[in-house]
Order: C-alpha cells, then structure tokens, then sequence
C-alpha cells in the first residue's frame, strides 16, 4: 500500500471515529425527551399570546391579529395550547414607503411595506421579564396601473400579510432558541 494511500485511510478513519463519538450529543430540537422533562413543542405550548394592543378598526390591528394568529399556529401547532407559563406581549409600528415612482403619472409603482415588532416574554409564576426583543419584516410588492384600485389594496394587503407571517416566524425561532439554550 502506497504512503498517500495509507494517508487517505488514516484521515477516512479520524472523520469517522470523529462522527461516532458526536453522535450521540445530537437531538432534535423538537423532539420529546428521552428523561421525562417536556420536550421543546409542550414548552412553547405554555407561551400565551394575548391580543395585540392597537385600536379596533384600525389598519393596525388587522395586522396584530394576523401577527398573534400566525403565532399561535407556529407556537401550538392545531392545538389550542397548555395552561400558561409565559406571556408574550408584542408591540409593533408599521411603515410604507415608495421605492419606484412612474414618471408619467408620479404614481407608486413599487412600494415597501414594514413592520418593527419589540416583543416581552413574561414568566407568569413571578410576572418577571425573562427575555426581551426586536425584529423587523420589510416587504415589497408591485402596484399596477393607477386604476386598478382593488388590485392595489390587494397588493397592499398581501404585503401586510407577508410581513405578518414573517414576523411571527422570527419571534417562534427566538423563543425556540430561548427555550433550548436559554439565552
């Protein structure tokens, strides 16, 4: 046998000594636990999701429901969650602006739909701020001509939509990462 083959060997066995001796540290964030402690997905079942604070009837509070609705899917799944040991409690602004104007007709063409959220998590047993943060969603979507105006309300509206969505998926993985390592 050749010196670089030998080599070649050498290293194919480091990696796979490497791999057996990592094995067993690996577990599915999401999976149950193998020693009785509830198991990522029933910790964050515990997390109620109160209504958003916005004014009924305002564009806004369109926007918190799709926000705590989408994060209530993410959080329990298509169950309706446990009985609660945190709180989280979500602040959000919004924001448009436009991106491409239409020299013809000074209309928006493109526009950029935001969304800043600051979220507070709450141990409900001390009513103690366990973990604190911000996100953001900035989406864009085209508007067609000046009048087609409910294929721009609709536009806008997917845009809502969309940045909702994200959002809520970007609070679910921070508090899924809260909840594991504990930072």
């Amino acid at each position: 046998m050749s010196l670089a083959r030998m080599r070649i060997a050498a290293r194919l066995l480091a990696v796979v000594a490497m791999a057996a001796l990592t094995a067993g540290c690996f577990q599915p964030m999401y999976a149950a636990h193998s020693d009785g402690t509830p198991g990522l997905r029933a910790t964050l079942m515990g997390v109620e999701v109160p209504p958003v604070d916005k004014p009924n009837g305002s564009p806004e509070a369109r926007i918190g429901v799709e926000v705590r609705n989408a994060l209530a899917f993410k959080l329990y799944g298509n169950a309706t969650g446990m009985p609660p040991t945190h709180r989280l409690v979500i602040r959000f602004s919004t924001g448009r602006s436009s991106l491409i104007i239409d020299q013809n007709t000074g209309l928006p063409t493109t526009e950029n739909f935001g969304v800043d959220a600051q979220f507070n998590l709450i141990d409900i047993a001390t009513n103690k701020s366990v973990m604190t943060g911000t996100t953001f969603s900035r989406v864009s979507y085209d508007m067609p001509g000046s009048y087609q105006r409910f294929s721009r309300q609709r536009a806008f509206h997917d845009a809502e939509d969309r940045a909702a969505q994200q959002i809520a998926e970007n609070i679910q993985t921070r508090l899924a990462s809260f909840f594991v390592a504990g930072t």
